[in-house]
């Protein structure tokens, strides 16, 4: 009788277990999903629109210096997988400032003209409601984009420049074909679990780890939201200003203090798919190269490669980048 029962019930606990197994819809602003800070929200008002913009604003939890960190996060992440970094910043004694720019993470989706002059802005915007007035800039992959361009534009206001594995060391129109806006956001609107999963698998040359799916499962979680069309608007509008937007040219008038943490093994290169010839497929996202030609355009930059090593040190060898980091910053 019980081995009957056991049977009968299998099915029920598997189906059970399967739905525990799949992450629950997350909508655009990631609503239920817990950062490891607590999540406060900065109003804007752009092109006539009330926006909210979403950051932690993580004291010291060392003796503090006096400083602050701003930490800004990659295209296809949100400021939560800074969450060792801020630890680690905050127990050196620093202020650290993580934004999810509009457009990403919990902040509103936006259809609105998106460019990097802006997010700075609203980047500068923050820091002046929180009373900073001089920060150190710390930008991954997108966000390299964006603290470049944050320096150029508030030099005043930037202590030092950091750029881990930056995207946009190269003018991506050189060799992506364009593609409309319409275009990429149909591409997006096809993205599931296993596309996204299989785009985030290049940034490890050493093999996926599965903690990186704590970093992917939300995103994953809001392809099954009915308000994914923002979501994927608004990837589609970004990728669209990552293209159109270069700040490969403007690096020699970066006046700051400058490091470089540049994973030698990253192969990113924006739109990729799109790239159909083989020839220029090889010559482009080459970061060891294009590591060293960004520090030599940069006044007295410094440079870090960190052989072996894919988009994310900061995820993949903490350690190691901790040490180039700390170091840096003094």
């Amino acid at each position: 009788m019980f081995r009957f029962l056991l049977l009968l019930l299998l099915p029920l606990l598997l189906g059970a277990t399967a739905a525990l197994a799949q992450p629950a819809p997350l909508n655009a602003t990631l609503d239920g999903y817990e950062y490891p800070f607590p999540v406060h929200y900065l109003p804007l008002k752009l092109e006539g629109q009330a926006l909210r913009m979403a950051y932690m604003d993580v004291p010291p939890t060392a003796r503090a210096n006096g400083r602050t960190v701003v930490l800004l996060h990659g295209k296809n992440f949100f400021g939560a997988y800074w969450r060792e970094t801020i630890k680690t910043l905050a127990g050196a004694g620093f202020r650290v400032v993580v934004p999810d720019q509009i457009g990403f993470g919990k902040s509103d989706k936006a259809d609105i003209h998106y460019s990097f002059h802006q997010l700075a802005r609203n980047t500068k915007q923050l820091l002046d409601t929180l009373g900073v007035k001089k920060a150190v800039i710390l930008g991954h992959s997108m966000g390299g984009m964006l603290a470049t361009r944050f320096a150029l534009l508030y030099p005043e206001t930037t202590e030092k420049l950091v750029l881990e594995n930056p995207i946009g060391l190269e003018d991506y129109r050189v060799g992506v074909p364009f593609q409309t806006v319409d275009q990429a956001e149909a591409t997006e609107l096809k993205s599931t679990e296993a596309s996204i999963r299989k785009y985030h698998a290049t940034y490890y040359p050493n093999g996926y780890p599965t903690a990186h799916d704590q970093w992917l499962l939300p995103l994953a979680a809001q392809t099954k939201s009915p308000d994914f069309a923002k979501v994927a608007r608004a990837n589609a509008l970004t990728f669209d200003m990552i293209y159109q937007q270069p700040v490969s040219y403007e690096f020699s008038r970066i006046t700051v203090p400058t490091l470089l943490i540049i994973g030698q093994a990253d192969r990113t290169v924006v739109g990729k798919a799109l790239i159909k010839d083989p020839k220029t497929l090889a010559q482009m996202g080459q970061y060891p190269a294009l590591g060293r030609r960004t520090a030599a355009q940069i006044k007295g930059a410094k440079l870090v490669e960190i052989p072996n090593v894919g988009h994310i040190p900061h995820l993949e060898v903490p350690a190691q980048f901790y040490k180039a980091l700390l170091a840096f910053l003094g």
